[in-house]
């Protein structure tokens, strides 16, 4: 049986990530052989967001408050989360979220979902499109507005 201790885990900080998106994170879901879902922990300190606003076209998310208060942002607005609790966010415009931490305390949380690939991620506060392709050679991020015709550049 393979197992993990969320008590006492070593979180690494990407130094790339910009101010506002620093928390720090382990993926814990290839660590025990995971091929099909995603399992990650992120400490996220105050006035830090795991992430930008977004929606997933693939994948079935869901997160757990291990330790502190997460603000939840979600189309029907920015919901506190507590420990223990645990919220679902599904595909599509309907499922988009962020999690924040708005508190003086910092926050733990455990996220996971089922991984597709190929899938896509949209932002809608910065208008941008990402393409996963299980390659990060073959990875995209783009703005919607770089979109092209489906013929756009063939010679037929």
């Amino acid at each position: 049986m393979r197992r993990v201790d969320l008590s006492d885990l070593e979180l690494t900080y990407d130094p790339t990530d910009p101010e506002g998106f620093r928390s720090a994170m382990r993926r814990v879901g290839p660590e025990v052989g995971a091929q099909r879902t995603g399992m990650s922990v992120y400490e996220v300190p105050p006035g830090q967001a795991v992430c930008p606003y977004h929606y997933e076209y693939g994948e079935e998310e869901w997160m757990l408050v291990i330790e502190g208060r997460a603000s939840v942002r979600t189309p029907e607005g920015t919901e506190e989360v507590g420990p223990s609790e645990v919220v679902f966010f599904s595909t599509g415009p309907s499922g988009a979220h962020q999690v924040r931490n708005d508190t003086e305390a910092t926050v733990r949380v455990l996220v996971w979902s089922n991984l597709v690939y190929p899938t896509a991620t949209a932002y809608p506060d910065s208008d941008k499109v990402g393409l996963w392709t299980g390659d990060e050679a073959e990875d995209l991020v783009a703005p919607r507005s770089s979109g092209v015709d489906y013929f756009d550049g063939e010679s037929g």
